[in-house]
């Protein structure tokens, strides 16, 4: 019995034609998995930003638990270590360990009177040969963020005129100015001058001198009085309750070497200043984006290591949980103004959330707060959203430019596969894992005996790349 004809008009017929497929963002960049209307889907940041199809290289992804957004990540540095990009993780609850593990490494686990320390002004992201002045600005606008969200309110003037002045006089102390050109950074490869640490800031917040005093036409006692609740939060981080993580110099041997650092936090997941220790962290990992940024970045005639000179070119900064950070002012806007620098630095910073209410839940509304979070999502082009609630549609639509068809299909995006936003373009892409994977991104072990089916994983290239 033959088959009947079938009509249609020729509008739709396109669709139909064989062999057609959508052309994606190319074949360059690391495979992510398949594009649903029709072949691989490659992505690769700084690729794309050298073409001009993105105007910065950030993303942000969004997912429920349970919908694939860790696994998408995970993999997707893994992927990238391929074509030698480095990658720094702030991983809030211990779950990337896995993953280090195949890197060769193991994270570096922070706990309150750990064996680890960091200093988190240690250079702030700045070229050697920066002016002082900027270093030392770059310093006291972090210690204002972490100062601003320990008090939850807004810093007065006196407050941080204050911590201004005492970054400048412990870097003064360390560094002799007046024994080298002004101008010339004293962190610099063969200069032996240290960064200043919290502690010796907040001794100098509450034991100011007589020239800090001067400067600001006061006594000291008055400039004492001025920084005296600033410093009394930032004792928190020095001799209080979360003291041993970033109260000194950097330890010894710790250095950004290795295609993989993760910063391990879950000893402090549950504290109330999270967001403040992920912020400590986060700037320590932005310090290895300079240019002979720690004494491990310097050969041993001084000259800058050209593995940590060229890394900011080729590095991918994770902040898991960034809710945290994002949930306090002060450093939310300190987050905001290191995203904006991402393009100046070479790094594609990723920021992972749970929902797009998120972004919103970070204040009242119309907040400055809500306004950072949201300018956040500005400056991050690619917008990688996995399943969500239907009660988060519409604020999903309204922040990510969704379209009606889009925003009808969020809540129903199985597990792995998400809606891309690149640029002005979308795409539905499923996310797809080598065999050798599922153990790198199993987070579900606790749940059941074994969550990862190997019969379920589709054997996939670790990437997919045009030589440069």
């Amino acid at each position: 019995m033959a088959v009947p004809a079938h009509e249609a008009t020729t509008r739709h017929l396109g669709a139909a034609y064989p062999f057609a497929a959508e052309r994606g963002l190319g074949t360059a960049g690391v495979l992510v998995g398949r594009d649903l209307l029709g072949g691989p889907f490659c992505y690769d940041p700084f690729l794309l930003y050298g073409e001009a199809a993105i105007t910065n290289p950030n993303m942000v992804v969004f997912g429920q638990i349970g919908r694939g957004k860790s696994a998408f990540v995970k993999t997707y540095l893994w992927r990238q270590a391929v074509f030698g990009r480095k990658a720094w993780v702030v991983d809030p609850k211990g779950e990337y360990g896995a993953l280090a593990r195949a890197f060769g490494t193991r994270p570096m686990s922070l706990r309150p009177g750990g064996s680890i320390r960091l200093n988190p002004l240690d250079s702030p992201a700045m070229a050697a040969g920066v002016p002082e002045r900027e270093v030392t600005r770059r310093r006291a606008e972090l210690l204002a963020s972490l100062a601003t969200a320990s008090l939850g309110r807004l810093l007065l003037p006196t407050e941080r005129a204050a911590i201004e002045l005492a970054v400048a006089e412990v870097s003064d102390r360390l560094g002799h100015r007046g024994s080298r050109p002004t101008g010339v950074s004293a962190h610099r490869c063969g200069d032996t001058t240290r960064a200043p640490t919290l502690p010796e800031v907040v001794d100098a917040l509450l034991r100011p001198s007589a020239r800090a005093a001067r400067a600001l036409c006061t006594d000291v006692a008055g400039l004492a009085s001025d920084g005296r609740n600033v410093a009394l939060e930032l004792r928190r981080l020095v001799s209080g309750d979360l003291a041993g993580m970033f109260d000194g110099p950097t330890s010894p041997g710790v250095s950004f070497d290795g295609p993989f650092v993760v910063l391990d936090l879950s000893a402090v997941y549950h504290s109330a200043a999270l967001g403040v220790l992920m912020t400590c962290a986060t700037a320590w990992l932005q310090a290895g984006l300079m240019v002979g940024g720690t004494n491990e970045g310097c050969t041993e005639d001084g000259r800058a290591n050209s593995d940590l000179a060229h890394a900011r070119e080729n590095t991918i900064l994770v902040v898991d949980e960034a809710w945290a950070i994002l949930a306090n002012l002060g450093v939310a806007r300190w987050l905001q103004s290191a995203w904006k620098l991402s393009r100046a630095w070479g790094v594609s910073n990723v920021a992972v959330l749970h929902r797009v209410s998120d972004l919103s839940a970070t204040g009242s509304a119309g907040s400055e707060q809500v306004g950072l979070a949201q300018g956040l999502l500005a400056d991050s082009e690619t917008r990688v959203l996995y399943g969500q609630a239907p009660g988060e549609v519409d604020l999903a639509a309204a922040l990510l430019g969704l379209s009606s068809t889009e925003a009808e299909l969020v809540p129903h995006l199985r597990r792995g596969v998400a809606l891309w936003k690149v640029g002005g373009r979308s795409f539905l892409v499923e996310h797809r894992l080598a065999s050798h994977e599922g153990p790198l991104v199993d987070t579900d072990g606790q749940m059941t005996e074994s969550s990862y089916e190997p019969s379920r994983v589709t054997h996939v290239t670790a990437a997919s790349r045009q030589a440069p």
